[in-house]
């Protein structure tokens, strides 16, 4: 049986962070090609350290002198991207910082099986829903997710000047008869400006909007609070630490609340069923819980290189479905398209929509009325019932 009483934890990195940084770059070129063709092809991944930041990858459009024109455009993408993140610091700053480009043509042998509407590659893809949230997400992540993002926003706004782009949150809550009721323990750190500020000094200024986010009653006098535990935290981002493409993918997901296939998400086109793939799985988990089928739902999918259908459809409802997983499992089938063209098409995939996702999670966000998120729609449930 599953427990139903525990404590689980969860973590989150804001869009400061080096490894999301590099995740929003990646994102933000793929969006500008996709822009230039919506059927380009792309597998972009960033470094960035102290004043330098590396792109490289393949990538590919119809005309070559596009593709040839829009590579002088990488160096202004970048700098884009960190000055809206909001790095000016001395060994990190958007106007002064170096850019390398070493994207390249897509390899022609990679581009044969996509070309025929096959997956771009091998892979295992899962999705996952509950009802822990009215988002359907895993409380942990998604509660992680909006401490940072709250503290992005005044940050930003100028509200609190003295908060810089890179941070952390940690979230421990406490679960009773299968539902989050407590936070036992928060941890955040947040890079900050005045190397004289102290712990308790960023604590004064990050727990109302802390308090702001959780749900009435989830901090009580027992929580343990550890902000910025180690100190000073004035040296940050690329420059505090090496950030590259893909290394949050857990926090990009259910934030170890459910399995994840090992790929990552950021830079890739939706060709790649990586992401597309997980997009889907995300989509038709979510549509199994809003249906009612079941409280809790994980789906895999699985693909070949230069395969279009799907090699196998796994769900699991972990104890709490109202019809048998083989039905599900031919429910969501009949369902939905799950070659790589059909969730493309189905989820309108080919959009300029993903720098957006590089930062507070993949999942768990509202549709969008650009097709942005469209994977969190609940269009499918009656669709669903009707094939049960």
């Amino acid at each position: 049986m599953t427990r139903q009483s525990y404590v689980f934890t969860s973590e989150s990195v804001s869009e400061g962070h080096p490894d999301k940084l590099c995740d929003r770059v990646s994102d933000a070129i793929l969006d500008a090609f996709l822009t230039e063709e919506p059927n380009a092809r792309v597998a972009c991944e960033t470094f960035a350290t102290t004043s330098r930041v590396i792109v490289g990858g393949e990538v590919g459009l119809s005309d070559p002198a596009k593709l040839d024109e829009f590579m002088g455009r990488v160096d202004q993408i970048v700098r884009g991207c960190v000055k809206d993140i909001g790095y000016e610091q001395d060994e990190f700053h958007w106007n002064t910082l170096e850019v390398q480009n070493y994207l390249h043509k897509q390899s022609a042998h990679i581009a044969q099986g996509v070309d025929r509407d096959g997956a771009g590659d091998q892979g295992i893809m899962f999705g996952y829903a509950c009802r822990e949230t009215p988002e359907l997400m895993p409380a942990p992540i998604l509660y992680a997710h909006a401490i940072l993002r709250r503290l992005a926003e005044v940050r930003k706004s100028g509200q609190e000047p003295t908060l810089r782009p890179d941070a952390k949150s940690q979230l421990s809550l406490r679960y009773e008869d299968g539902r989050p009721v407590a936070v036992t323990s928060i941890v955040l750190s947040t890079q900050h400006a005045n190397p004289d500020q102290t712990s308790d000094d960023i604590r004064a200024i990050v727990e109302p909007y802390i308090r702001e986010v959780l749900p009435a009653g989830w901090l009580t006098e027992a929580t343990e609070w550890w902000v910025n535990p180690t100190g000073t935290f004035v040296i940050g981002g690329p420059d505090g630490d090496a950030g590259l493409t893909g290394r949050k993918i857990i926090v990009d997901t259910y934030g170890g609340a459910a399995p994840h296939g090992g790929g990552a998400f950021s830079g890739k086109d939706p060709t790649k069923v990586d992401r597309s793939a997980a997009y889907a799985a995300r989509y038709l988990a979510k549509n199994v819980v809003a249906a009612g089928l079941a409280d809790r739902c994980t789906l895999q999918v699985s693909y070949a290189i230069g395969v279009a259908k799907p090699l196998s459809i796994y769900v699991d409802t972990h104890g709490t479905g109202q019809v048998e997983a083989a039905q599900i499992e031919r429910a969501v089938a009949a369902c939905m398209d799950l070659t790589p063209r059909g969730i493309r098409t189905h989820l309108e995939l080919n959009r300029p929509i993903y720098a957006r996702t590089a930062a507070y999670g993949h999942f768990g966000r509202a549709p969008e009325a650009d097709g942005g998120f469209s994977w969190e729609k609940t269009d499918l449930v009656e669709a669903l019932k009707s094939a049960i």
